[in-house]
């Protein structure tokens, strides 16, 4: 057994997926209102939407992918958008590494905000808004100040507006950093929960998620003083009948939901928001908000807007770490025992030998096979065959759930890590599996399929090899030994 570098095939097998997912993350960002242009550190574009081409009034040859910064903004100038000395500054902010942003007056009379941030490798996204309307409220509203009482509540109002515009755009943009931080659904569901805690305070709620057989959701996370069920059904909520966004008002023309009418704690609810939350044109989950009944009917009405872009970005967060998720475990899963992979298994081995060495700790390595496999595959079929890997694999899962990582090392070849596992301990956790293996009875059909037996190799490091090869080496010599004493027995990399 030795070590295998991938192939140049599973470098591309396994760099498929990446361009799926990089296909359906351009298919987004052409959907979004906004121009988005991304630069690398040194200042070429590695990556734009098409909707930058309406929003700055560009043509088809102003703007593509290699293109240089220099090149861009110079035609930006040469357009009548900015000056030379605007040009000189926006370069000169892009080597601060800190976010700015800054007003284009375009030819047609449009302005476009340029918000620029920095990205972690030293290049910055850039996103251009179509602001028009809103510079011209403004202005609006600075000149109507003057006249009269009632104009000048109007500005005080759309300063208020203005205000809240900007406060739920950082709020949004900070929510968007952190879900894109995170590495599972458990932590997305914590920052969904505190967030919301914060933009939506004086309320409680919870956030539910389609289940897999997609009968019913499952109670994900909470804020506030909320009861979070355990499941709720699709349809006792109007907003998932519906497919948008659904407000309950008990003054108004509206009904109860039946997952609140059915609630075990609310009896009485004023105010209520149900937002489905929909990504890639799929409906994951629900989000539902309630507020207390003193609450004003404007700052519901406020904090729907608000929840129904929540939604938009928890949508989007939640589809990304679930692709991320089960492209992940194609690649380090095998398909028939649903153990761990060899590629897992070896890159695994390295990382714990990499933490042994250093903090001068042990760990062991099983390796074993099923006792003449080929001979039970010939007479009872590969289908049979088959249910016995899947039936070691669930014994495999069984016996080890304290941070071993059990392997389908290939065919009926199985392997396990045991961090911080001395030679005793490898061969007291590896006759636990022989007997459980042992005493395991698989139905095949209406017969019962004749008992399966292993034989396992233990070793352990740092007694039998320093470096992982020498381990798997030792491991397989073990297992040959115990193959060598009649079969369905332990044997250590010592007795070999």
């Amino acid at each position: 057994m030795v070590l295998e570098t991938p192939s140049a095939f599973e470098r591309h097998e396994a760099a498929a997926p990446n361009d799926a997912l990089l296909a359906q993350m351009r298919d987004v960002l052409n959907q979004m209102e906004q121009g988005i242009l991304v630069w690398s550190s040194d200042g070429v574009c590695t990556l734009h939407n098409e909707r930058i081409f309406q929003v700055l009034e560009l043509g088809p040859h102003d703007l593509c992918v290699g293109m240089t910064r220099e090149a861009f903004l110079s035609i930006t100038v040469a357009q009548g958008v900015i000056t030379a000395d605007r040009k000189a500054e926006v370069q000169q902010l892009f080597t601060t590494g800190q976010p700015f942003h800054f007003d284009r007056d375009m030819a047609s009379g449009k302005v476009i905000n340029s918000f620029a941030r920095p990205l972690r490798d030293g290049g910055y996204v850039v996103t251009f808004t179509d602001v028009t309307q809103f510079r011209r409220d403004a202005a609006d509203l600075a000149a109507a100040k003057h006249q009269a009482e009632e104009a000048e509540q109007q500005a005080k109002a759309m300063l208020a507006k203005e205000q809240q515009w900007r406060t739920e755009a950082k709020a949004l943009a900070e929510l968007d950093e952190w879900l894109q931080c995170c590495k599972s659904l458990e932590e997305l569901f914590t920052v969904v929960s505190k967030f919301m805690t914060k933009a939506l305070p004086n309320t409680q709620g919870e956030l539910y998620i389609y289940s897999n057989s997609r009968d019913v959701l499952d109670g994900a996370c909470s804020w506030g003083d909320a009861h979070l069920q355990e499941h709720i059904a699709p349809d006792s909520c109007w907003a998932l009948r519906r497919g948008r966004g659904y407000r309950f008002d008990a003054d108004g023309f509206s009904f109860e939901c039946g997952h609140v009418r059915d609630h075990p704690i609310l009896r009485t609810v004023e105010d209520a928001l149900c937002i489905p939350i929909v990504a890639h044109g799929d409906t994951v989950g629900l989000l539902h908000v309630t507020y207390p009944p003193e609450t004003p009917k404007d700052a519901a009405e406020k904090g729907f807007e608000l929840a129904l872009q929540c939604g938009e970005h928890i949508s989007l967060a939640i589809a990304n770490v679930k692709l991320r998720d089960e492209l992940h475990d194609q690649s380090t899963r095998d398909p028939l025992t649903r153990l761990f992979n060899r590629r897992y298994f070896l890159e695994a081995l390295r990382a714990e030998h990499t933490m042994a060495a250093r903090k001068n700790t042990p760990f062991s390595i099983l390796s074993f096979d099923a006792d003449k496999f080929k001979a039970f595959n010939d007479n009872h079929g590969h289908d049979a065959g088959d249910m016995v890997l899947r039936a070691i694999g669930d014994k495999m899962q069984e016996v080890f759930r304290n941070g071993e990582t059990p392997c389908r090392f290939g065919g009926e070849e199985f392997s396990v890590l045991l961090p911080g596992a001395d030679q005793a301990t490898a061969a007291n956790m590896a006759e636990a599996l022989r007997l459980a293996i042992e005493d395991t009875s698989i139905r095949y059909g209406a017969a019962t399929l004749p008992r399966v037996t292993v034989s396992i190799g233990t070793a352990s490091y740092p007694d039998h090899g320093e470096l992982p090869q020498d381990l798997l080496t030792a491991a397989d010599r073990a297992l040959y030994a115990a193959k060598a004493a009649g079969r369905n027995c332990v044997r250590g990399a010592d007795h070999a």
